[in-house]
């Protein structure tokens, strides 16, 4: 009896959502970021069908994740992959990443589409449409209204990469036996700490840990396809150069003090200045005239720098060329609670980064990194500038750090065959299952 009644109350659960989706489309074509493939998500605009393997990556990371999937599968027999993801960044890093399979001998054929919005009734046509033997979510991505129209359908379920936050397992635990009943077949965690709270969600018993398919992308990040570094020909070969990479708005008032205090005690230095977003230089520049401190544009530099300068960057793609060139890196979003910036991209260059408290979106790295050294933790911008001035003044051999870190990275490597490992073994026990005619 009690059963029915659950049966009946998450019928009437899946009305409400679906009326729910009705009502807010028409307020979401109002957002710009979503008005890119906007009709795709309604699946107003044709996308083909059908496809063995959907691949569901929300935004550039997952995007990433899902290149290095395509890569790696081997398939015994012809498969059709569908790739969705939810933002324009998104689709720009899922076409390159079509197109440079385009060529593979592998027998696989890839194709992208926005994610189709989380109303039942479209993801009903979407998934009839689709009709996948298997459905692989990249990190966190649970739809109830796509998780129902796939167990449905009779579709393999993996979550790869798996992330979970506490926070998402209280909300997800509001209603316990819905949830249950859309877990899917195999969810590979990227830590024992993210297995245990899937764990709390689907059970233990469909949960394992694998390692992290972004170590598997790390290798060669730290290479620059440049066949000179264009950033020795500004900075004095004798002077220390300091870079202060990816800073955010909320941690510029920190930045501030660092700044005039490192070029007091070490006046030769040379600070270059990497704002996270473009926008934010002209309130640098009027921040060093304030300071009194020399300042230069980046784009309007082609001689080498005064020592004792910030050099300001205004234009894009230097950041792995400065890295390659520093003596000491600081990595923003790191000294306000944004979570960090990526840290690994300095240690790969060869430079061991100091980050702020606050590194919560790399966490998948390790707390090992900083065990062994390989980054350096600061708890407010005085520590920060300490540890950076020690730094400038005994820099650390960069092949050193490099092959250090790229053991470190090397040895947590493999996660992308264990994923594909597992979608192979899913195609060949779902080889007997038949698109539908027509579809």
């Amino acid at each position: 009896m009690g059963s029915i009644v659950a049966g009946i109350t998450e019928k009437a659960a899946f009305f409400l959502y679906n009326l729910c989706w009705g009502l807010i489309i028409p307020a979401l074509r109002l957002n710009s970021r979503l008005a890119d493939g906007f009709d795709q998500r309604l699946l107003k605009q044709e996308i083909r069908g059908p496809a063995d393997i959907w691949i569901q990556a929300a935004s550039a990371g997952e995007s990433y994740l899902a290149w290095s999937i395509l890569k790696t599968l081997t398939p015994s027999k012809p498969v059709r992959i569908v790739i969705t993801t939810n933002t324009l960044q998104g689709m720009e890093i899922l076409e390159k990443a079509v197109a440079d399979t385009a060529s593979n001998t592998r027998g696989i054929t890839a194709e992208t589409a926005y994610f189709p919005f989380d109303r039942p009734s479209i993801m009903k046509k979407a998934v009839q449409l689709f009709h996948p033997k298997v459905m692989i979510l990249l990190e966190t991505e649970i739809w109830p209204g796509h998780l129902s129209a796939l167990k449905k359908s009779g579709c393999k379920i993996c979550i790869i990469n798996g992330r979970l936050t506490e926070k998402y397992v209280k909300r997800y635990l509001v209603w316990p036996s819905l949830v249950h009943s859309l877990r899917p077949d195999k969810i590979l965690a990227v830590s024992d700490d993210d297995a245990e709270r899937f764990g709390k969600i689907f059970g233990d018993d469909c949960v394992s840990v694998m390692p992290n398919i972004k170590f598997d992308r790390l290798a060669d990040s730290g290479k620059t396809n440049e066949p000179e570094n264009s950033i020795s020909k500004i900075i004095p070969e004798n002077a220390p150069f300091l870079v202060l990479g990816s800073v955010r708005q909320e941690e510029e008032d920190d930045i501030e003090k660092i700044i005039p205090d490192l070029l007091y005690r070490h006046p030769e230095t040379i600070i270059g200045l990497f704002p996270r977003h473009m926008h934010r230089v002209q309130a640098w520049k009027k921040t060093f005239d304030h300071l009194q401190i020399p300042w230069t544009l980046r784009s309007k530099t082609e001689s080498p720098v005064p020592k004792g300068s910030v050099l300001l960057w205004d234009t894009f793609g230097e950041l792995s060329m400065a890295y390659h060139q520093a003596t000491a890196v600081f990595v923003g979003g790191s000294l306000a609670p944004l979570g960090g910036q990526n840290f690994l991209e300095p240690l790969i260059c060869g430079v061991i980064p100091v980050i702020g408290p606050f590194w919560e979106s790399f966490s998948w790295v390790g707390q090992e990194i900083v065990n062994q050294g390989l980054v350096r933790v600061v708890h407010d911008w005085k520590s920060a500038a300490n540890t950076l001035s020690e730094g400038i003044k005994q820099p650390h051999d960069h092949e050193k750090v490099r092959k250090t870190a790229l053991d470190y990275i090397n040895a947590r490597q493999g996660g992308t065959a264990k994923a594909c490992e597992l979608i192979e073994e899913y195609l060949k026990q779902m080889v007997g299952t038949a698109h539908p005619t027509g579809s």
